[in-house]
């Protein structure tokens, strides 16, 4: 079902020329389900017990040695560096891979690929070193830092390890994506797609490819053997206002059940996208506030990250909305702004990153209980962006 709420939200898609240089200068752009998600009507969790836990007085990793299970690593978009993260103790050490890190993919060998601005970093994550740099094809301009910085955004590895393909903004125009062989750590193919491809996702099958195009209101769809590529629109609220609307896709997350992209809008509205036809249908949110970072359990169970409200006057502050596959929600209160999201092996604990795209950004994560609805918040790495799970 369609949710049609306030006449307001699609006027507010193209804002008065006075407002929009300060839009632009902002976003215009294991196995088992959380025990948190009740198969009921929809809910909000009670607003959360927060503590907040200093970055810990941690001695360097042994070296050749894998981080545990639940290690988490992010992408410090504020630095140049990604930062292991001890959820429970904070921040374990850093590792430098480049300017404006933004998101990153594990490999099952341990390694991590990291798209910053200069290209895609290589990271051993048991000696704790960068291996290899390796520069992009596509000319993307002076390497600079920001939410608009050319370079590389969403990454993703193939499930057979052998391909990285990364979403390449080109400041000004459109984008492209970077197919990297693993073995050689050498781009091998360069695919035109749409504007700043924030995401970047992988059917499980492998087979094909998306990138999630914010500034062009798509989703460019990749074979991934031929790299024939085709775009689908994605705009619930349709395309009005262009550069200057807020109403974009930012994330997708692919449904394991049948291989459909989940992409939220403004906690209203999650697009359903079917990559063979090009067929988009809408389901109804709850949250109402402006979403950003997004995954998927195993089990179908969908988290978007809201980061706040458009216009403070009729939508919801930040929260972490998690979705059942029957369509069930529960959203949990977050305090301040923030960008993406994981989930521990268990499904039972959310880990969200702090750092932001626009301007309310904090150096942490947002470590959150889905079963009590209890959060942590944990000094952790430089403007954290993209999030793994060890």
């Amino acid at each position: 079902m369609t949710k049609i709420r306030r006449p307001s939200r699609t006027a507010r898609a193209l804002l008065p020329a006075a407002v929009a240089g300060v839009l632009l200068a902002g976003c215009a752009r294991a196995g088992e389900a959380p025990a948190a998600v009740p198969d009921g009507p929809a809910s909000t969790a009670p607003a959360p017990a927060v503590t907040v836990a200093p970055p810990p007085s941690a001695g360097p990793a042994t070296p050749g040695a894998k981080p545990a299970a639940g290690t988490l690593l992010v992408a410090d978009f504020g630095a140049d560096t990604v930062t292991f993260v001890d959820p429970a103790r904070g921040a374990t050490g850093s590792v430098e891979v480049g300017t404006a890190p933004y998101g990153l993919a594990l490999g099952k060998d341990g390694r991590a690929w990291v798209a910053t601005a200069e290209g895609v970093a290589v990271v051993d994550t048991a000696a704790r070193e960068r291996l290899a740099l390796v520069p992009y094809r596509t000319d993307t301009g002076p390497v600079t830092t920001g939410e608009y910085r050319g370079g590389g955004m969403g990454i993703a590895l193939s499930p057979d390890g052998k391909r990285v393909y990364v979403g390449v903004n080109v400041p000004g125009g459109d984008g492209t994506l970077e197919v990297i062989d693993t073995a050689s750590a050498k781009v091998v193919d360069v695919v035109d797609v749409g504007r700043r491809p924030f995401d970047v996702d992988v059917s499980r099958d492998g087979s094909a490819v998306y990138a999630t195009n914010h500034d062009s209101f798509d989703v460019t769809v990749v074979d991934a053997g031929s790299l024939d590529a085709r775009r689908v629109e994605v705009a619930p609220y349709g395309t009005e206002g262009g550069l200057g609307s807020w109403l974009k896709p930012h994330y997708a997350a692919v449904r394991p059940s049948d291989g459909k992209l989940l992409l939220p809008f403004e906690g209203e509205r999650l697009a359903v996208v079917d990559p063979a036809t090009g067929r988009v249908e809408i389901e109804e949110m709850t949250a109402d506030t402006h979403q950003h970072g997004v995954t998927v359990t195993p089990d179908g169970t969908l988290l978007a990250v809201g980061t706040g409200p458009i216009d403070p006057s009729e939508d919801r502050g930040p929260s972490l909305t998690v979705r059942s596959p029957r369509g069930v929600e529960r959203v949990y209160p977050l305090d301040g702004p923030h960008e993406d999201v994981a989930v521990s092996r268990d499904g039972r604990t959310a880990y969200v990153t702090g750092g932001f795209t626009r301007d309310g950004y904090w150096d942490g994560i947002s470590v959150v209980d889905l079963g009590s609805g209890e959060v942590k918040r944990l000094a952790a790495g430089a403007r954290p962006l993209g999030v793994v799970v060890f």
